[in-house]
């Protein structure tokens, strides 16, 4: 074991050595380290949890374990590791524990150590780590910091492109359009170069490894299919009915149950329909977004670019980013003449804001309909908040619609 811990910490110490971008996020490190609570720090693989982590603890004393170590898990025994914790970084202020979910009963042992006073930062690369049976016992005890992707705002900042000086403009736009089809994990803003063989390799690792082996899926080629098939049909509201009948598979039961693995490693998400009646928001089929629009350039069946889908993911993303959660506070709505409304946000019960995303509204009968639906959809859900993010070679501006003042908003400002 202490072998283990020791390998663990050349290995920290050789990740702690390199260069990083710094990530800006709206969490203060000091301020988050001072906290007795656990820190729980959540997002899918690669986006750079564990670097957020150790720029946080940099000359600090801490102590650290990799749980996606097999020989870590395959040797476990919880005294033996605490005792060569000790001797391998004595006098540890901090406790950092990569990938806890891969450790069985991860969040009880977790709780003991909170108990005995351990200040920790813990990262995981599954949404169901907070779900109902598993957090009841660390409820109150921790502060949960999620991590995406780079923003566009922090690729901007990687790049030291600043969008409101005017000479840096022409600049801006070029990489936000490249952002828009390529996305934003960290290893491939760099080296575009590697975007597809980087996300298209992840993509199969995070359906290997956090899927299929996590719940002992035996029909793979069924849960890779069913993969594709939503990253080919992103932004699109599609029903279990719709995908079991499509893709051929055994039931719509487990049709459901593969689509909620997909969600776990935050690969996918669904967004429900608005509708004041639950049982008919709950009836409703649910739009699919995917984390990253690298992913999509990457692996999806797309026989055309769609400029449009890929720039409503972004922002799907963003809002993400911002706090809004699908179901909760963030859905799409169709009006009564069946006119889609790609965002509804919500403050408590009220709806505070209408979203639509169109790439290019410069053709009248285009412009015609989105705004038409937005106006439509103001007097249905009595909002007068009414936002267009369009791409970068429109011009903010304010336009009166029947009667409603809407906001056109080149993606670079959202």
């Amino acid at each position: 074991m202490k072998n283990i811990i020791l390998n663990q910490r050349a290995e920290r110490d050789e990740l702690m050595a390199r260069p990083y971008q710094q990530r800006y996020t709206k969490y203060n490190p000091e301020e988050l380290l001072v906290n007795p609570l656990i820190k729980l720090i959540t997002g899918p693989r690669r986006v750079g949890k564990s670097v957020f982590a150790l720029l946080m603890l940099q000359g600090k004393n801490f102590a650290y374990l990799n749980f996606d170590d097999n020989l870590l898990l395959e040797n476990w025994d919880e005294d033996l590791v605490m005792t060569m914790l000790d001797n391998v970084y004595p006098g540890y202020g901090y406790l950092l524990l990569d990938e806890v979910q891969n450790l069985p009963d991860w969040d009880l042992w977790i709780n003991k150590l909170y108990r005995r006073g351990k200040n920790l930062i813990i990262t995981g690369s599954n949404a169901k780590m907070l779900s109902s049976e598993m957090a009841t016992v660390l409820t109150g005890r921790y502060l949960q910091i999620e991590m995406l992707p780079f923003s566009l705002d922090e690729t901007m900042r990687w790049k030291n492109v600043d969008p409101a000086l005017k000479e840096e403009l022409a600049q801006a736009a070029v990489i936000a359009d490249d952002y828009m089809r390529n996305g934003g994990y960290p290893e491939t803003i760099p080296a575009r170069g590697i975007t597809k063989s980087y996300l298209s390799t992840l993509f199969d690792s995070i359906l290997l490894k956090d899927v299929a082996k996590r719940h002992n899926v035996r029909n793979t080629a069924d849960l890779y299919n069913l993969a594709t098939y939503l990253l080919s049909n992103f932004c699109n509201p599609i029903s279990a009915n719709d995908l079991a009948g499509q893709l051929g598979m055994s039931s719509v039961t487990t049709t459901k149950k593969f689509c909620g693995y997909l969600a776990e490693p935050y690969l996918f998400y669904y967004l429900p329909r608005f509708n004041n009646k639950m049982k008919l928001m709950n009836k409703a089929p649910s739009k699919i977004y995917v984390v990253d629009n690298g992913f999509v350039q990457s692996i999806a069946f797309n026989l055309s670019e769609n400029l449009g889908r890929l720039l409503e993911n972004q922002v799907f993303v963003e809002l993400l980013r911002r706090g809004y959660v699908p179901g909760q506070t963030l859905f799409y709505y169709r009006t009564r003449n069946d006119k889609e409304i790609d965002f509804v946000t919500r403050k408590g019960v009220k709806i505070d804001r209408l979203i639509q995303v169109c790439y290019d509204m410069t053709a009248e009968k285009t412009r015609k309909r989105e705004l038409g639906a937005l106006a439509e959809a103001a007097e249905e859900l009595y909002c007068n908040n009414l936002l267009v993010v369009v791409g970068n070679h429109h011009n903010e501006e304010r336009i009166l619609y029947n009667g409603y003042n809407i906001e056109i908003c080149p993606v670079l400002n959202f």
